[in-house]
């Protein structure tokens, strides 16, 4: 009974604590806490926080709230909709919410690419309460008359800086035109930083509450973060090889900048007898969740993936994180190692960096206020140590003196009119005899 006395002071149903309670939850976090109270009054919201800190249920409880009080006299077609970046995210989202209403006449559907476009028209005919889906499949079946959004009242727009970095910007306007003005908006994400949000936010919420747990920089307190300098290519492999191979971890992301890369990683890995697949954005819907399912299940160890599974994955006992290549941004570097170290658990984040990417990681442990603590595996040791030189920021400092060639002086110098005549005779020009420009009449030839 302790959801009950930690939610004394709210209007929750009593099948909501049941819920809670079912899914062993004894009490709220921080996000939940600030985040419910807020939507329950129906207010607009832009809510920030780190990943891991529960952001799912604290819109999911509201919004299933509303929906259990106005069941009775509900009108035909979706009343909460739920709009995620990738399939990964929807499942997840699906999955917890069909958690928290086992026991509630809360019907749920999932809308995602990549699946059945027939069988989702079913069962979006059965006008399910609550539909989380991505942006692009659903508009088909807005543009299509197949999803009913007349009777919305609640819009989530759950990691709304992934939505807009992968271009939803303008489906999630359109979704937005086919349900009524006045509904409830809640928008969160793990930054609310991104460029785009005040835009988008402009035009969906209206005199919205801003939310913010934490800093927006802030690194996860539970993750220690470390860095393993490389030589090549070849030496990253022979380096992420052997710390997979040592063990000491229940679970682990391997993260890459391109689709081929998580491809050749996972091949590499497995060849070298380690239960890992991959997962990328190439992949059909029933791939990716076969994978996610058997690396939930505990059939796989190791997940190779690129940045598709920096967002939203919500996988127990991720206990370590590699990036094989850094991310470009400070922020997609949160994202990633945001998949460990989640609800109090402790988590390892280990970075390869070769003398390419030295850059790279000092921008991003400035950018994070981070000290990547310098490791090696042994046998394995970089011949690279780091630049000569640093700048105050951690770069790398270059050579300092002027540079040939670069001044104005030297410029004129090397142009080739100024040098085409180089090693001929000199020849003054007659003053008497001014030089014919092409304009001036022609000359008469004079005859012996």
């Amino acid at each position: 009974m302790g959801i009950i006395r930690l939610f004394a002071d709210l209007p929750l149903d009593r099948r909501l604590f049941l819920g809670l309670e079912s899914m062993k939850l004894t009490e709220p976090t921080q996000v939940q806490a600030e985040v419910i109270p807020a939507a329950l009054h129906g207010q607009d919201l832009m809510v920030s926080a780190e990943t891991g800190t529960g952001k799912t249920l604290a819109y999911l409880i509201p919004t299933v709230q509303y929906l259990l009080e106005n069941n009775s006299a509900r009108e035909v077609g979706t009343q909460a909709l739920i709009l995620v970046p990738t399939r990964e995210l929807a499942r997840q989202v699906l999955k917890q919410c069909r958690k928290l209403t086992a026991k509630m006449p809360v019907e749920i559907q999932g809308i995602s690419g990549g699946a059945d476009f027939k069988y989702q028209k079913a069962s979006l005919r059965k006008d399910p309460h609550i539909v989380v889906a991505t942006p692009g499949r659903l508009l088909e079946h807005c543009e299509k008359g197949s999803a009913e959004l007349s009777s919305l009242k609640i819009l989530i727009l759950d990691e709304a800086d992934r939505v807009l970095d992968m271009g939803f910007r303008d489906d999630v306007m359109k979704i937005n035109s086919f349900s009524p003005m006045d509904k409830q908006v809640l928008m969160l994400s793990a930054t609310l930083k991104h460029k785009g949000l005040g835009g988008i936010a402009k035009e969906l919420l209206n005199k919205p509450e801003t939310i913010s747990i934490g800093e927006v920089r802030q690194p996860h307190s539970q993750i220690f973060h470390q860095m393993i300098l490389a030589d090549n290519q070849q030496h990253k492999d022979k380096v992420l090889t052997a710390l997979l191979q040592q063990g000491g971890f229940k679970r682990a992301l391997v993260f890459s900048n391109k689709r081929s890369t998580a491809q050749r990683l996972a091949g590499l890995l497995a060849y070298h007898k380690l239960k890992c697949a991959t997962l990328h954005g190439e992949m059909s819907t029933e791939e990716r969740k076969l994978v996610m399912t058997r690396y939930a299940d505990g059939k796989l160890d190791i997940v190779s993936a690129s940045d598709l599974a920096a967002r939203g994955l919500d996988v127990k006992n991720i206990d370590l994180v590699v990036n094989y290549e850094l991310p470009r941004k400070g922020d997609d570097y949160l994202h990633r190692t945001g998949r460990t170290g989640r609800a109090g658990e402790k988590g390892m984040a280990v970075s390869l960096v070769d003398h390419t990417e030295w850059n790279l990681s000092a921008a991003i442990q400035r950018y994070l206020k981070l000290d990547f603590e310098k490791r090696a595996i042994p046998g394995l040791k970089a011949r690279y140590s780091g630049p000569k030189a640093t700048k105050s920021s951690g770069k790398a400092a270059g050579k300092k003196g002027k540079k040939r060639g670069t001044s104005a002086e030297d410029k004129a110098k090397s142009r080739h009119r100024n040098q085409k005549n180089k090693g001929k005779p000199y020849t003054s020009k007659s003053k008497d005899k001014p030089e014919n420009d092409g304009f001036a009449p022609l000359k008469k030839k004079k005859h012996d």
